[in-house]
């Protein structure tokens, strides 16, 4: 049989071009663009949404900031003053107003000394046995507060942005002692004060992270890795400032201060290791002490801290009470810059490893539109280097606080054991003192009220009126103190005050009315459980009147008193003087020792 098959003809596998298949894969493209493009710009929307609603204000010493908050509990702020830990500020000056600003340094609103020394308002738990009458707390006083911060929950572990080492705060389950009592101290009004109060305790908690831990300090006679270099700069940065002693401030000669290395006359009358000190003379103390440092190198390459010794303090004290231009108050301080910024040692690490000395309140080299002091520290390249003040500012991580100097200026070990058993079995006739003077024109001061209350019960609080000259002999101030349990210190032209020193080497317990005063100050040398040394009133409630401050001191018991001046006395002051320039103490870490000790780790950890 035969079968016809037909032939098809196959069929292309070639397709023909269909323009409405053209035309919808072309809106397909379309559409997804738009998609993108909206989805991407929706982003960018609800960011700037969220930027712009983060935005709020702080406000630190009745100065208005206005901030974003990345982190609701970080704020960075726009109004230099208030800038973020890693923030790199402009050469601009900034709008701060300052309380007070030691208005007068010893002017005749200075009622808290003598005025030749300027106004005296400027001014951690441990495990070791309170009766350790030897006071061998000052040898490893770092290492224990150190050990006290890790308790209270400082990651060990750090970063570093922006060349900044930024140590993490651990979540807590529950609010620590600190943080409670920080709420009892002000009583935020606002978001705004909230963060501002939230970040002072974070900047002070980086701070205690760079203190001398408990292992590291079985070499601490030990030099390595612990060199320090001083710049030989030129004497017009220091030593001729000194020079303008006899008109630097209008009604004193303050030659006699800056003998003896800066300490000044002797005060034959309190004993061996007492001299007349300024309480502005941390830069001729501490520039001596470091010369003659046993870890100080002669070799750029050898070291690890530089130390650049200006004396700005000085430089904006000469200026303080002189009709000069703006122009002349900042131009010593930016020539040093200049100088320094032709050193490979300060461009090899932007001035992170420099440290600068300055013998007054943070406040007086941040000008505002006030024309007082110095715009120094609000200059871009002084973020970097670590600034060692008597006041910081609590926004500025960089600025270490650091004790006022006192008069009591021991040489060896031995100097301070006498001095410490004295104060320990001295007898003390006054419950309460306060040495000071009324603040008329300042309608914030709470010291009127403290004067009238002490003046009414007059058999449990002695006066000393600063304003009728009484305080012109540091004698008079210190026996007071020698004399009395607990020790009125209440702000005066700035929160920091140098009595409070004068008042814990006598072994008088602080009474603070400001947390600014001490406890968010001096991170280095007092312990974050401010109950060991100190007694707090808030000074709201004294200036509404809802609290007489003798009476409610009344109430504290003999033992309560006694446990508190022990523990000043022997694991505290060591700790808080700063030892002869010919010091040699095998016992104790005095002031300076404890400054060095923690600038070299805190160095260590930021380079």
């Amino acid at each position: 049989m035969v079968v016809s098959v037909s032939e098809r003809k196959p069929k292309s596998s070639k397709k023909r071009d269909d323009p409405r298949i053209f035309f919808s894969n072309n809106l397909c493209s379309i559409f997804f663009r738009c998609l993108f493009y909206l989805t991407l710009l929706t982003v960018i929307f609800f960011f700037l949404t969220y930027l712009s609603l983060s935005f709020t204000t702080l406000i630190s010493n009745n100065v208005l900031h206005i901030c974003v908050s990345r982190k609701l509990n970080d704020p960075y702020c726009l109004t230099d003053g208030f800038k973020s830990v890693l923030q790199t500020p402009t050469n601009l000056t900034t709008k701060k107003d300052v309380i007070g600003k030691d208005d007068a340094v010893g002017s005749e609103e200075n009622e808290d000394g003598e005025k030749a020394f300027g106004d005296q308002n400027k001014s951690q738990d441990t495990n070791l046995n309170h009766d350790n009458k030897d006071g061998d707390m000052g040898s490893i006083q770092s290492s224990t507060f150190a050990t006290e911060t890790s308790r209270d929950g400082v990651s060990s572990k750090d970063t570093k942005r922006d060349g900044m080492s930024v140590i993490s705060v651990a979540a807590r389950k529950t609010k620590n002692e600190s943080e409670e009592e920080q709420d009892n101290y002000i009583k935020p009004k606002n978001d705004g004060e909230g963060y501002a109060l939230r970040a002072v305790t974070k900047y002070l908690q980086v701070q205690r992270s760079w203190i001398l831990t408990r292992n590291k300090t079985k070499n601490l006679r030990s030099c390595e890795g612990k060199g320090v270099y001083v710049y030989d700069i030129p004497s017009k940065f220091n030593r001729d400032l000194l020079g303008h002693c006899k008109d630097m401030v209008p009604w004193t000669n303050m030659c006699r201060f800056f003998k003896n290395d800066g300490f000044g006359e002797p005060i034959k009358n309190l004993g061996q290791g007492w001299f007349m000190t300024h309480q502005y003379a941390l830069e001729p103390i501490l520039h001596s002490r470091v010369l003659k440092h046993p870890c100080r190198v002669y070799r750029e390459s050898q070291a690890k801290v530089f130390y650049v010794p200006f004396y700005g303090g000085f430089d904006v004290l000469r200026w303080h009470f002189k009709n000069v231009s703006n122009d002349v108050k900042d131009r010593l301080g930016i020539e040093v810059l200049k100088w320094l910024g032709s050193k490979e040692s300060w461009k090899r690490n932007a001035g992170k490893d420099h440290v600068f000395v300055l013998g007054k309140i943070s406040w007086d080299f941040r000008r505002n539109k006030l024309a007082w002091g110095s715009r120094f520290l609000d200059l871009q390249e002084m973020q970097n280097p670590t600034k060692l003040l008597i006041e910081r500012h609590p926004w500025e991580l960089n600025d270490i606080a650091i004790p006022h100097p006192t008069y009591f200026h021991p040489k060896t070990d031995n100097d301070i054991t006498s001095w410490q058993n004295k104060m320990t079995s001295k007898a003390r006739r006054n419950l309460i003192s306060f040495a000071g003077g009324a603040r008329p024109g300042n309608p914030n001061s709470i010291r009127s009220t403290l004067i009238q209350q002490c003046r009414s019960l007059s058999d449990q609080c002695r006066f000393l009126n600063c304003s009728s000259g009484s305080c012109d002999k540091p004698e008079n101030v210190i026996k007071l103190f020698q004399d009395s349990e607990l020790c009125l210190q209440p702000p005066g032209d700035s929160p920091t005050r140098r009595s409070v020193f004068d008042s814990l080497i006598s072994g008088c317990i602080p009474v603070i009315f400001d947390p600014y005063t001490a406890y968010y100050q001096y991170a280095w040398h007092l312990p974050e459980n401010h109950k060991r040394y100190s007694l707090f009133i808030n000074q709201e409630d004294v200036k509404e009147k809802r609290v007489n401050v003798v009476e409610k001191l009344m109430t504290k018991t003999r033992k309560e008193r006694e446990d508190m001046r022990r523990y000043i006395v022997h694991h505290l002051l060591p700790g808080l003087v700063y030892g002869d320039s010919n010091a040699k103490f095998d016992r104790f870490r005095d002031a300076f020792d404890i400054t060095f000790d923690n600038l070299v780790e805190k160095i260590n950890k930021v380079v």
